[in-house]
């Protein structure tokens, strides 16, 4: 089976990688240099923990539930930390779960997902971390469009619309723009990038058409989940949910 080594070549790699993101975000004055760094080693120590966790809990129907639920709640937290603060941002749940769960209970309900941990987990943390960004995104855009147009809200108020409708006016346009990264990737998959899912199928030794089915399902059911977080992101940000600037 091909696959990336574990070796100190591999981790020497991993290293210089992380320390040349960082030194060309400080050099570039991005102002991310230590988070790059900050972030390479969370992922080293995250990754190194759950690959632990993952081979106890796969075999266990409530260790894999309860793994889910963690992957859940740190989605919600760090989406919603991203549009507000304070206890608003746990509003970011409503989304994620909402974009999650019902994809989540097809895929599995018509047996197009098996009713196993090893695939059960991957893919409920495939469509939370695409509704994490798709939330993150639409409700920080909706939140700054509306900040920065707050004039032209106060105006279709004085027309009479109603506060939800302004809003959603202003800030749908630029929060729908949250979708944007997801249909790019799902467009050009094949031509321009080939997603985790095939790739890591394709080191596991699968076929590439068994890969290629795969990565077809997961990207389809990421967009619709996604589609569904972006819609339900806005509808909160125009009813003030997350911020008083939404108000």
């Amino acid at each position: 089976m091909s696959t990336i080594a574990l070796s100190p070549a591999t981790a020497a790699v991993v290293v210089a990688l992380a320390l040349a993101g960082a030194a060309v975000a400080l050099l570039g004055r991005l102002g991310h240099g230590r988070a790059v760094l900050t972030a390479c080693l969370r992922a080293a120590a995250q990754l190194g923990a759950v690959s632990l966790v993952i081979v106890w809990a796969v075999e266990r129907p409530a260790a894999a539930a309860a793994f889910v639920l963690v992957m859940y709640g740190v989605a919600s937290l760090t989406a919603g930390r991203r549009i507000t603060s304070g206890a608003t941002a746990w509003w970011a749940a409503v989304p994620i779960g909402t974009g999650t769960l019902p994809v989540f209970l097809l895929l599995t309900g018509t047996g197009t997902v098996p009713p196993e941990g090893i695939a059960l987990i991957p893919v409920a943390g495939i469509l939370l971390g695409g509704c994490l960004t798709a939330t993150a995104l639409a409700g920080r855009r909706a939140v700054d469009e509306l900040t920065q147009r707050r004039g032209e809200v106060e105006a279709a108020l004085s027309l009479g619309f109603s506060g939800r409708d302004a809003a959603l006016e202003i800030c749908r346009p630029a929060a729908a723009q949250a979708l944007v990264p997801a249909l790019d990737q799902t467009r050009t998959v094949g031509l321009v990038t080939l997603p985790g899912a095939f790739v890591g199928m394709l080191l596991g030794g699968a076929d590439p058409l068994h890969a290629g089915v795969v990565q077809l399902v997961v990207l389809v059911a990421l967009l619709a989940a996604e589609a569904v977080a972006v819609l339900v992101t806005v509808e909160l940000v125009a009813r003030g949910r997350f911020s008083p600037a939404a108000r």
